[in-house]
Formats: structure tokens, C-alpha cells, sequence
């Protein structure tokens, strides 16, 4: 079996999906080609009112990573007014990139006032002992939503009008 930094040399792309694997993320189109430094995306809701999800934007690095890394993915959480982000890679973070990464600030949930690192550094190898994103749930949103849902009241016997 390769290891990851093998599989990183060999097929970036499969390296990619591979990592984004072991946050619960899939990209949704498996395709080569330009990402525009978002390699997937989490969505949650922390404002049940919100018409629009929030999201973590994750990027992954198999190869040499630094200070130049985290600045771009802090460039993609403004650009596309994202809570937080994530940078995956393969190398541990030196203490320059981790600086810059605190300096992103924290997201404050809507709901419980819970803060998160906005911008977070994560290694493979980490993620592979079980050390995840810093992130919101949704079971919370999703409890509240399914609460909501107002039970039928139509009789379950007009239902032989659809041949049932």
C-alpha cells in the first residue's frame, strides 16, 4: 500500500480526494484542472433564519508548503466571504505559518456564540490519529429544522386516488 507522501508525488489528484476524505469532505466534480484555491467545500448553517449556508473552504498541499500557502488560503476566505478555512497538508506548519493562520481571527456561531479558528492548519497525519476540523455541527440546526416540520393532517386514505 503507498503511503500519502507517495501517493502525493504520484497522482496529486487522488492525494486531494484522498485528504478530503478524512475530514468527511468529497469534491463534487472529480475533475483535473484549476480549483481557484478551493478544493471543497463544507456547508453548515448557524443561523436557522439564514437563507444561505455558511462554509468551511478547504485546500489541500501535498508537496512544500509555507507562509505563501496560508496567505492564499486566507485571500480565499475573504474573497469568497467564507466563515472558516482549512489548510491540509503534508508537512507540520512552521511557526510563521501557524502565526498567520492565528492572525485570520475566529468565527463566532450565530446560535451558541461558540467560537472557531478561522483559518485552521491540519497535517494527514493528524487527521489520520483523529484530531479533525474545529468546526460547528449541524445536528443542532438540523434537530431544530425537523422540529419545525408540522405533522399532515390529511387521512392516510386518500391515498387510492394515485392508485396506492
Amino acid at each position: 500500500m503507498l503511503n500519502a507522501a507517495t501517493l502525493a508525488e504520484q497522482d496529486k489528484f487522488q492525494f486531494q480526494w484522498w485528504a478530503l476524505g478524512l475530514v468527511g469532505a468529497r469534491p463534487v466534480e472529480q475533475k483535473k484542472g484549476a480549483d481557484h484555491g478551493i478544493d471543497e467545500k463544507i456547508l453548515f448553517r448557524d443561523d436557522l433564519k439564514a437563507s444561505k449556508a455558511e462554509q468551511i473552504i478547504i485546500q489541500v498541499k501535498g508537496g512544500k508548503t509555507g507562509v505563501k500557502d496560508v496567505r492564499d488560503v486566507r485571500g480565499v476566505l475573504d474573497r469568497e466571504k467564507a466563515a472558516m478555512g482549512v489548510l491540509i497538508s503534508l508537512q507540520s506548519p512552521t511557526g510563521p505559518m501557524e502565526a498567520k493562520a492565528a492572525s485570520a481571527g475566529f468565527y463566532t456561531h450565530k446560535m451558541n456564540q461558540q467560537q472557531y479558528p478561522r483559518l485552521q492548519l491540519r497535517t494527514v497525519k493528524e487527521l489520520m490519529e483523529g484530531k479533525g476540523i474545529e468546526r460547528p455541527s449541524n445536528v443542532a440546526a438540523l434537530d431544530e429544522t425537523f422540529k419545525k416540520v408540522p405533522e399532515s393532517k390529511k387521512k392516510l386514505g386518500h391515498q387510492n386516488e394515485f392508485g396506492l
